[in-house]
């Protein structure tokens, strides 16, 4: 069976790579055919070359959308056949300008009727194919460059990942767990502290008797993560506590978490919610932002580590 049918579109990196491959091994042929004695390679510097006197290196590959080194060294190859000459600019020395030599520029005219065939013969080719793969294209490289592959390929494993996750209401005998996972991200950086022992301790009557609540994370089965709402004098909740097991880092479930609280204040009615951070923890900073969370500044809070607060009206 073909490989491309077994593999569907997760191979499609590798079938434009033989699609691609296919074009430069035939490109080979129709340069010769046309004397146009150049690399296929070198096809896009030439092709600039030749609508442009002059150009540094730089704005070449800026142009054609290959990397500064990959252009120098395609230069240097051409240079090498006697196409391209460079020279140093006269405003920079440390710029290379390159310009077509008098024999690169001899090969221009069968360059444009090559051109001009292989255009009509690819116009031809879509319209057998009956699709604008050209259009498509470029379609793809805009959505790309919206958002790269990789972090299309990173979503899809968080969305596949978090069907196991599981936001569940805390029960008392889950306390050991909810206090080993804050534990252990508060003694990474900084000690525990008496407001630490109160809430990690007795969560039961420092947190969820005075009105507050706690939400626990269970990625298949297991809790991996945690997240406290904490009542407040003036009637709002404090998002605090949320830890996540280093082991189940990178899944998103600290956003589920942080969704959680929020769905639950609103359900509540809560004008706002408030948080308590340091600087130092970077993911967690932007994982609030990301939920909506904005810096605010003026009010005491009983920790010492503690040097950043922010809140967010629901």
């Amino acid at each position: 069976m073909d490989f491309y049918a077994l593999t569907g579109k997760m191979a499609l990196g590798s079938r434009l790579r033989r699609l691609a491959d296919s074009f430069t091994n035939e490109a080979s042929q129709v340069y010769k055919s046309y004397n146009v004695g150049i690399d296929p390679r070198w096809f896009p510097v030439f092709f600039m070359l030749c609508h442009h006197e002059k150009a540094s290196i730089s704005e070449i590959a800026k142009a054609i959308g290959h990397s500064h080194p990959s252009v120098s060294q395609i230069v240097k190859e051409m240079t090498k056949q006697g196409i391209t000459e460079t020279s140093s600019s006269e405003q920079d020395s440390r710029v290379n300008i390159v310009k077509l030599s008098d024999k690169g520029k001899a090969l221009k005219p069968s360059l444009d009727e090559q051109c001009d065939d292989v255009n009509q013969a690819v116009e031809q080719l879509l319209n057998e194919a009956d699709t604008d793969l050209w259009r498509a294209i470029e379609q793809i490289e805009i959505k790309l460059e919206e958002k790269h592959f990789f972090e299309r390929v990173r979503q899809a494993r968080l969305t596949r990942e978090q069907q196991y996750v599981e936001i569940v209401p805390y029960s008392n005998h889950d306390q050991k767990i909810y206090a080993e996972l804050n534990r252990n991200w508060i003694e990474k950086h900084w000690q525990l502290e008496d407001a630490d022992i109160k809430a990690l301790e007795h969560p039961q009557e420092s947190i969820l008797e005075k009105g507050g609540m706690i939400f626990l994370a269970k990625y298949k089965g297991e809790v991996v993560g945690s997240c406290a709402m904490l009542k407040m004098q003036d009637g709002n909740f404090e998002l605090a506590k949320m830890a996540v097991s280093e082991k189940v880092k990178g899944k998103g479930i600290g956003y589920l978490l942080g969704l959680k609280i929020i769905e639950q204040a609103k359900h509540l009615s809560v004008e706002k919610l408030y948080l308590e951070s340091n600087t130092l923890l970077v993911p967690a900073i932007n994982l609030y932002k990301k939920l909506g969370f904005k810096q605010i500044s003026g009010i005491s809070s009983p920790y010492e580590r503690c040097n950043i607060q922010m809140d967010l009206y629901l």
